[in-house]
């Protein structure tokens, strides 16, 4: 017993010094960066977003049932707020409304930058719910209120004030720099569409596109106190999937053993009960590599050596959805039809499911193992036609990219209590669109939320805190200078 209690001893003393080594080398990741100031009015920020918010561009799945008046109002507003922008840079309009604007360097021969967000926003479910109207731009509590105030009209004025105040100031960047504002982001991506397909028509080819995507975390992620910048290197893949059966249809009173809408109830049942396996390659494992180091104990520990925790990592992330999306490829039942009459059996019943691909998988590899699941030659499996569907992007580089090292170094200036970390975006956005035609593609703002207030993206009183607002413009400002200054 003695023997056995000194092996035990001895290779619990041997863990525990593993573990040791494991936390000493990993050292921190942050770039050390000067603190930096940028003057901007952020009075003007705020009065300039709450006029964008007032202007009710609602997406819309088809082009014609956009607001058009809503959107041409926008457009001719941009052009008399910012009149420096609309002047020494060159605007386009392609598919109707989108706007791409370029910005000429001195250097021609270096490769030029793309900064991105749109200007359409999701319809709102329930105005009576909201504290206040949401398309009032209502300044209260510390806040400004409003569809749109974060996703996305609130990077959309903090480009242009950036590029305002720095013409103003007689700043020439060295390369050129491109904007692209998209009208329908929401729906169907056209604008961004023909914006990319107009650059590579022309040859162009991008170091590196930041749009939105990712935000500043506070207090979302566990163990770390400070606020955690996330930029997405990468975003997941998008596709819906019809799932149907067929039947002879008749009676409901003389029902067969089975009917077309049981069996697509079963296959559904059968997905849930089974969700895509997860993991922690990829992005997930780059945004702990680099947030482990700023870790409080035991986490620290934890992520450190994950060789011995990953399992358990992995088993926690699993259990919350926001975490979930990082660890695998999720799937979520929208939409279920049946019979049109409660005594009619169905001849035809369907479902659609809606994944989002991580990086490990596609389209392809996705739909075989939704009919491995399922597993019944009944149920026919098919693309669900979207204008988001598409593969996941290709993983931008980290540490030591021009484009990464552009945007980390902007917020490690102005807001050096922030922590920063590649990271994956789990929606889709307009910047898939330009992978082919750029070195690498990042998803970030610089807006700072806790969990409660990441809820109101896309739902009930969306807003922003107006000591986030002057943020926007001076990063913008900070990514331009150190991503095409001189």
């Amino acid at each position: 017993m003695r023997r056995v209690a000194l092996a035990l001893g001895v290779l619990v003393l041997a863990l525990v010094v593993a573990l040791g080594v494991g936390v000493a080398t990993t050292p921190s990741r942050q770039p050390v960066v000067a603190a930096a100031t940028e003057n901007v009015d952020a009075e003007a920020m705020t009065r300039h977003l709450a006029e964008a918010i007032r202007f009710q561009t609602v997406s819309a799945a088809r082009a014609e049932d956009l607001n058009h008046e809503a959107l041409s109002g926008l457009i001719a507003w941009m052009e008399v707020t910012y009149p420096r922008a609309h002047s020494q840079l060159t605007r386009e309009v392609v598919a109707g409304y989108s706007l791409l604007y370029t910005w000429p360097g001195a250097d021609p021969s270096l490769p030029p930058i793309l900064l991105m967000s749109h200007m359409d926003v999701v319809p709102v479910e329930n105005e009576a719910e909201w504290t206040h109207p949401p398309f009032a731009g209502v300044v209260a509590d510390g806040a400004l209120w409003g569809r749109g105030a974060m996703d996305d009209k609130s990077g959309v004025v903090g480009i242009l004030e950036a590029v305002e105040g720095l013409l103003a100031e007689g700043f020439v960047p060295q390369r050129t720099v491109y904007l692209s504002f998209g009208h329908d982001e929401e729906t169907l991506g056209e604008g961004s569409l023909a914006a990319a397909a107009l650059l590579r028509e022309r040859g162009v080819r991008l170091s590196w596109v930041l749009d939105e995507g990712m935000v500043i975390t506070d207090g979302i992620i566990a163990g770390v106190k400070a606020p955690a910048a996330l930029i997405g290197v990468g975003e997941r893949g998008y596709l819906s999937v019809r799932i149907e059966a067929a039947d002879e249809g008749g009676h409901s009173s003389m029902p067969p053993p089975t009917t077309a809408a049981g069996r697509v109830a079963r296959a559904v049942a059968r997905l849930e009960a089974d969700p895509f396996p997860a993991g922690l390659d990829g992005p997930a494992s780059s945004l702990f590599a680099w947030l482990a180091p700023e870790m409080r104990q035991p986490l620290r520990t934890v992520f450190s050596n994950l060789w011995l925790f990953r399992p358990v990592v992995i088993s926690q992330m699993t259990k919350k959805p926001s975490t979930n999306a990082l660890a695998r490829t999720t799937q979520a039942v929208t939409m279920l039809s049946g019979s049109l009459q409660d005594n009619v059996l169905p001849q035809r019943a369907w479902a659609v499911v809606n994944l989002r691909l991580h990086p490990r998988d596609t389209q392809a590899s996705a739909l075989a193992r939704l009919a491995e699941v399922i597993d019944d030659p009944t149920i026919t499996l098919s693309p669900y036609p979207s204008g988001l569907n598409g593969e996941p992007s290709p993983i931008s580089r980290d540490v030591g990219a021009p484009g990464f090292d552009t945007i980390t170094g902007a917020i490690r200036a102005l807001r050096p209590d922030v922590v920063v970390a590649p990271g994956l975006t789990v929606g889709a956005t307009d910047a898939r669109r330009f992978v082919d035609i750029a070195d690498d593609v990042y998803r970030f703002m610089p807006l700072q939320l806790t969990e409660p207030e990441r809820a109101a993206i896309h739902g009930t009183d969306e807003r922003v805190k107006l000591d986030n607002l002057a943020l926007f413009p001076a990063f913008y400002r900070q990514v331009i200078r150190r991503g095409a200054g001189s």
